[in-house]
């Protein structure tokens, strides 16, 4: 069995001996230009087309738990990939326990207070300020796949009150379902914290706009661990001076780097990080990909697989 390997920015020599110390039986091989050589699968992250056009490959496994880049390079250049060939995501190998802890310390962080005590202190004012109740601080996490339902389990020990929306009622143990477009809006009612982790698809693009933030509670905080495309910068922006919104924590944007004119760098109500809520562990990653593979070729059923269509 061969397997190709392409990542713009990963130790391909570290990522290939450990995949050959998984998998003993298989050879692996850095991709590089005018390598035509057989494989039945391949490893990537955006490949470069010629990487890919033409081979004849068992399945392809993007490094990371999305696939909008890829599905993008397809868009634009359908004949990249056969439609037969199946995609796949990795779904958490370590990136679910880096969201639980971005996403529980910043909730924590506005729960307590803590924004506005550091506003107080730039003020040089000794301020005691009234306590929030959880049972006011309903946290909706928008999409409940792997790293969205553990976002929310994440969250539960705390005492918030936890919801979650997506495309299909999930059953969710102490965390109540909402699913589709219709029930958008009751989902919202009441959401004092939103967390956005849905995936990026054409009905999901521009989601976090006016409409939405307006119906969020008064003084609601929004936390983006997706893409930057689902939030519409413009409305977050004037929900954040009008006041109904009170806090925005962001990690990832529509344009990356983020450009040094744009306001958002020097909101006082904005924090930022450099899309660094959660990465690929290499470990974790190479012992899906591994057993994922070896129940492959065993005929086994096995999850992952991207819908081409629905995009995730």
């Amino acid at each position: 069995m061969d397997i190709i390997f392409y990542h713009p920015s990963f130790n391909s020599d570290y990522w290939i001996n450990a995949l050959r110390k998984a998998m003993p039986q298989v050879h692996v091989r850095a991709w590089t230009a005018g390598d035509n050589a057989p494989a039945d699968y391949a490893l990537v992250w955006h490949p470069p087309v010629e990487m890919l056009k033409g081979r004849k490959l068992k399945g392809v496994f993007a490094l990371g738990a999305g696939v909008d880049a890829i599905l993008g390079q397809l868009s634009t250049n359908p004949g990249m990939l056969a439609d037969d060939i199946p995609l796949f995501r990795l779904e958490d190998t370590g990136m679910g326990s880096q969201m639980q802890e971005y996403a529980v310390s910043q909730v924590l962080h506005w729960f307590r207070r803590f924004d506005d005590y550091q506003a107080l202190k730039l003020q040089s004012r000794w301020q005691q300020l009234e306590e929030y109740e959880h049972t006011d601080f309903t946290v909706g996490i928008l999409g409940a796949g792997v790293l969205g339902s553990k976002v929310a389990e994440s969250l539960l020990p705390w005492g918030f009150p936890v919801r979650c929306w997506s495309r299909s009622r999930k059953s969710l143990p102490g965390i109540q379902s909402f699913a589709g477009p219709e029930e958008l809006g009751d989902f919202l009612q009441g959401t004092r914290v939103l967390i956005n982790l849905l995936p990026n698809t054409p009905e999901t693009v521009g989601l976090i706009n006016q409409s939405l933030l307006n119906q969020l509670a008064e003084h609601s905080y929004v936390m983006n661990l997706a893409r930057g495309v689902h939030v519409v910068e413009a409305d977050l922006l004037a929900a954040l001076e009008s006041g109904k919104v009170k806090g925005a924590m962001l990690d990832v944007f529509s344009h990356e780097p983020l450009p040094a004119d744009n306001p958002l760098w020097a909101h006082p109500r904005v924090a930022m990080t450099p899309h660094i809520a959660a990465f690929t562990r290499p470990t974790e990653a190479i012992e899906f990909i591994s057993h994922t593979i070896s129940k492959l070729e065993r005929g086994e059923t096995v999850s992952g697989r991207v819908d081409r269509v629905r995009g995730y």
